[in-house]
């Protein structure tokens, strides 16, 4: 059975792979993971007897799909590790959400939480004890009747920014019904945990950690995106 993930780009340690949605990132033994599934696929592919070892420095929320950097060994999992904490990684994401919105184009800048023993996060007052800064730039792609598909490009990376911060403008994203979508997205699943929502890590572009070349990898639409029926613009392609 081919795996759920497709491997974009593979360079010495150094792996982005299109995580498909519906997949946890890492989960203990017992529970399905893409960490899992990579350690077994490479430990098939190359015939290995003992453990894998895969470094994850950076995580996509399990609804999620798209580009996602992980490591095969320590000292370049630390080095990508140390480009996200430093903000040097370049993360733009697609979105389809509901509702409508003026502004071709802007900047949300708000704080927020994640709630204590929920998988769930809130926005809060500045003064509140566990605020942090959530920032992202939007830009409208393309608007349809009661659907908008934004670019966005990260300048924080916090617990479920994105759909928060979309929320929070009476924009939840597509099929995200934790935050407010009222629309179902993606594969029909009877497990909650398994549904998709429309938002896709489309580009990322980082330094590699070993080489220093510069890496700037664009992740495909998953096929269920295809009856939105919006049209792929050139421009926003990510290249």
């Amino acid at each position: 059975m081919p795996p759920a993930f497709q491997i974009l780009y593979e360079q010495g340690p150094c792996l982005v792979i299109n995580k498909p949605g519906g997949l946890l990132t890492q989960a203990p033994p017992h529970i399905d993971s893409l960490e899992m599934q990579i350690k077994r696929f490479l430990k098939e592919r190359e015939s290995k007897p003992g453990r894998v070892y895969l470094g994850v420095p950076h995580r996509l929320d399990r609804p999620v799909s798209g580009a996602i950097v992980l490591a095969r060994h320590v000292r370049a999992a630390r080095r990508i590790s140390e480009q996200f904490q430093g903000r040097t990684v370049q993360k733009t994401y697609w979105a389809c959400v509901e509702g409508t919105i003026q502004d071709d184009a802007g900047c949300w800048q708000d704080t927020m939480r994640k709630v204590p023993g929920e998988a769930r996060s809130e926005i809060v007052p500045a003064d509140h004890p566990d605020a942090q800064k959530a920032v992202l730039h939007y830009q409208v792609i393309e608007r349809q009747k009661q659907l908008i598909w934004l670019e966005i490009l990260l300048e924080t990376g916090r617990t479920h920014q994105i759909r928060l911060q979309c929320s929070a403008r009476g924009l939840p994203i597509l099929g995200d019904r934790q935050y407010g979508a009222e629309c179902s997205f993606g594969p029909a699943e009877d497990d909650d945990r398994q549904r998709w929502i429309a938002l896709h890590a489309r580009r990322l572009a980082f330094t590699h950690p070993m080489t220093r070349e510069k890496v700037d990898i664009t992740a495909p639409l998953p096929s269920y995106w295809d009856p939105l029926g919006l049209a792929l613009p050139e421009q926003h392609s990510g290249s």
